[in-house]
C-alpha cells in the first residue's frame, strides 16, 4: 500500500481552487499498486465512480465502499480519505456546492449508462475548438442527472475511540480473523461485557453484525475487482462457500453472483 498526499503532482493533482465550472471530471489509475491518499476536504462535493476495480473511502465515523458498477456521493467539505486497489480505473465528478440539490451526507448511488457515459466525456480533456456553450449544456445535463439518481447506505459505522480504531486496522488487514469478543477484549485490555458496550455505543450495533458488516464491504470489493465467489469465501475465513454465501444472500436479498449480475445488467454494463 503506498501513501500519497492529496496535493502530490500527478493523476491526484486536481486543483480545486481553480475550478471555475458546476462541474469538473477526473480519472485516475493506480500505478500497479494499492494506493491510499491521505485525509483531505474541499469545498466542492464529489462523485467518486469506479469503472474498475474498488475504492473504499473514509470519512468521519464511517468506511465506505463505492458500489458495484455505481457511484459514492461525498457532500463538500466532509474529510475523506480514499484507498484504491492496484487494478482501479476511478473517475470523479467535482461539484460546485450550490450547483444541485445533492445529498447533505455520503451515501451510495446508482449510476445510469447516460450519466457515466456523460461523466467520462467530461473527463476526457476538450478540444480548443469546443465552444463554452456546448461545455455549458453538457454541465447542465449532468447536473439534472445526477440529482436523479437513487441513493442507499453502505458503510461501515466506524469511531476515533484509539481501541476502535485498532480493531478496524487489524479486521481490515486481516478480515478472516475469526477471534470472538471475548479475545478481542482480551487483547484490548477490557472485560468482555466492556468491549460489547463499547462497539454498540460507538457504532449502533452488535460485534458480530458489525463485523459482518466489515466482511461483507470487503466481500463486494473483493468481487468486483474481478475474484470468485469461492476465492472471497476461503480469503474471508468461511468454513464453506454455501455459508458465505448464505451470508451474503441474507445481508442483500440475494446470492453474490445474482446480485452482481443484476448491478452490471441495471447499469448497462
Amino acid at each position: 500500500m503506498k501513501n500519497v498526499s492529496p496535493n502530490r503532482a500527478g493523476p491526484w493533482n486536481f486543483e480545486f481552487d481553480k475550478m471555475d465550472a458546476d462541474v469538473a471530471a477526473w480519472r485516475i489509475r493506480p500505478l500497479g499498486h494499492d494506493e491510499a491518499l491521505a485525509m483531505h476536504a474541499h469545498a466542492q462535493g464529489q462523485l467518486v465512480m469506479v469503472l474498475h476495480g474498488a475504492m473504499t473511502c473514509e470519512v468521519p465515523g464511517a468506511l465506505w465502499m463505492a458500489p458495484v458498477h455505481g457511484g459514492l456521493w461525498i457532500p463538500g467539505n466532509v474529510p475523506h480519505g480514499n484507498r484504491l486497489t492496484a487494478d482501479a480505473d476511478v473517475c470523479f465528478l467535482f461539484v460546485a456546492s450550490d450547483a444541485a440539490d445533492m445529498p447533505r451526507d455520503c451515501c451510495a448511488m446508482g449510476i445510469t449508462p447516460l450519466l457515466r457515459e456523460l461523466i467520462l466525456h467530461l473527463a476526457t480533456p476538450p478540444g480548443d475548438d469546443v465552444p463554452d456553450g456546448e461545455i455549458g449544456r453538457l454541465h447542465a445535463v449532468v447536473l439534472d442527472q445526477l440529482v436523479r439518481m437513487p441513493a442507499e447506505p453502505m458503510h461501515l459505522p466506524v469511531s476515533d475511540e484509539p481501541r476502535l480504531r485498532r480493531l478496524v486496522a487489524e479486521l481490515m488487514a486481516d478480515p478472516a480473523d475469526r477471534s470472538t469478543a471475548t479475545q478481542w477484549a482480551s487483547r484490548l485490555a477490557m472485560s468482555e461485557r466492556t468491549f460489547g458496550r463499547l462497539v454498540r455505543r460507538e457504532t449502533g450495533m452488535s460485534f458480530g453484525r458489525w463485523r459482518q458488516r466489515l466482511q461483507l464491504i470487503v466481500a463486494l470489493q473483493w468481487l468486483s475487482s474481478g475474484q470468485s465467489v469461492q476465492q472471497v469465501a476461503v480469503d474471508l475465513g468461511y468454513d464453506s462457500v454455501g455459508s458465505f454465501i448464505a451470508m451474503f444472500k441474507k445481508a442483500m436479498g440475494k446470492p453474490p453472483a445474482r446480485y452482481l449480475a443484476e448491478q452490471r445488467l441495471a447499469h448497462g454494463r
